[in-house]
Order: C-alpha cells, then sequence, then structure tokens
C-alpha cells in the first residue's frame, strides 16, 4: 500500500484544484513559419504565378523571368485570359518595387499583356515608356512594330491612306531595329505581314 505524506497530498490536491496560480501554459516555440523555398525551375510556371500571388516573395528579376517565359511567343498562356489578368497583377505589384532596375522589362511585358488583350492605347503606352528606359529591347521594337501595324490596318480601313502608311512606315522602323538588335531571333527575321497574320 502506497503511503502518502500529508504535505504532499495538500500539495497535489492544491495544484490539482488550480490554488497554486494559473496553470502553465504548455511551453511552445514561436518561430515564424519558414519562408516558402524558391521558385524551382522544375515548377511549372502556372504554379509560380499562383504562388506569387499568394505570397510567396519573388524579386523583381524574377518576375521578369516568369512572364518572359509565360509571354513567349507559342505559350498557351497567352490565350489564357485568367493567367493573362493574375500576370498583370504580379507585374503591376512588381512595378510599385522602389528598385527600378526591372522597370523596362516590366513595363514590356505589362504592355505585351495589352496588347494580347486588345487594350492597345495602354500597351503603346507602357511599350513607348519601357522603349524610353530601355531603347536596346528588341522584343519593345516588335511589339511597338505589331502596335502601328495594327493602327495603320484601322486607318486603311476608314480610307484614311495617308495616316496607314505613316504607321505602316513607322512599323517597318521598328521591326527593323529589332532585327538589328536581335540578328538571331527568326521571328524579327520574318515580313511584318506574316507577323501580323500570325497574331490574329
Amino acid at each position: 500500500m502506497l503511503r502518502w505524506k500529508p504535505w504532499l497530498l495538500l500539495l497535489l490536491l492544491l495544484t490539482l484544484a488550480g490554488c497554486l496560480g494559473a496553470p502553465m501554459a504548455p511551453m511552445v516555440e514561436t518561430q515564424p513559419p519558414p519562408p516558402p523555398p524558391p521558385p524551382s525551375v522544375r515548377q511549372p510556371d502556372q504554379i509560380i504565378l499562383e504562388e506569387a500571388l499568394r505570397g510567396r516573395a519573388m524579386s523583381d528579376a524574377e518576375v521578369v523571368e516568369l512572364s518572359d517565359r509565360l509571354l513567349a511567343a507559342g505559350n498557351s498562356a497567352l490565350d489564357n485570359p485568367k493567367t493573362m489578368a493574375r500576370l498583370e497583377i504580379l507585374l503591376l505589384k512588381a512595378l510599385k518595387s522602389p528598385d527600378k532596375r526591372q522597370r523596362p522589362a516590366l513595363l514590356r511585358n505589362l504592355g505585351i499583356i495589352h496588347y494580347h488583350q486588345g487594350k492597345y492605347k495602354k500597351a503603346r503606352q507602357e511599350l513607348q515608356h519601357s522603349n524610353e528606359l530601355n531603347p536596346r529591347d528588341a522584343r519593345t521594337h516588335f511589339y511597338m512594330a505589331l502596335l502601328f501595324t495594327h493602327q495603320g490596318e484601322i486607318y486603311q480601313k476608314q480610307g484614311k491612306t495617308k495616316l496607314a502608311r505613316h504607321q505602316f512606315n513607322r512599323a517597318a522602323i521598328e521591326i527593323e531595329q529589332s532585327r538589328k538588335l536581335a540578328p538571331n531571333n527568326p521571328t524579327y527575321r520574318q515580313k511584318l505581314k506574316q507577323i501580323i497574320r500570325q497574331e490574329q
């Protein structure tokens, strides 16, 4: 038979009754959760985009790389309005960064999105601003050529041949500039009419 000492029994009863003060909470370490792993090259870009919108930290350079891949010619993301809208949000967020080194590429990619969404006025403003910041980007010149050609076709349909010709001349200058800056890119070596046909 177990014999309890009276003082031990009293201590046990007081502890159980809570008379010795507030019960102690279990000790739990309160460290912040570990940061999510950086985007992996193996992860599909759609997943990386989703995670970035949910709060995964990405540098402006990573945002540019991701958007470059998603906006590449032939990527199915160009035909997905939901993906384009999400990418637009990510680019707008990155443009608020105090670091301005990636600003030309961010603006260019935002202009590309707006071009594919049919928001030509916005696209033109963003691409022109990007070109002012970095006039040596072939892709910016290429999309400027597409915009000038689009505007030329509108003028042509309206019977404004002089204005149409002016836009087509500007498009030719832009496409030539993109060819000079990236001579090995086969897209820029095509004739402008072929490029427009592909875009449509």
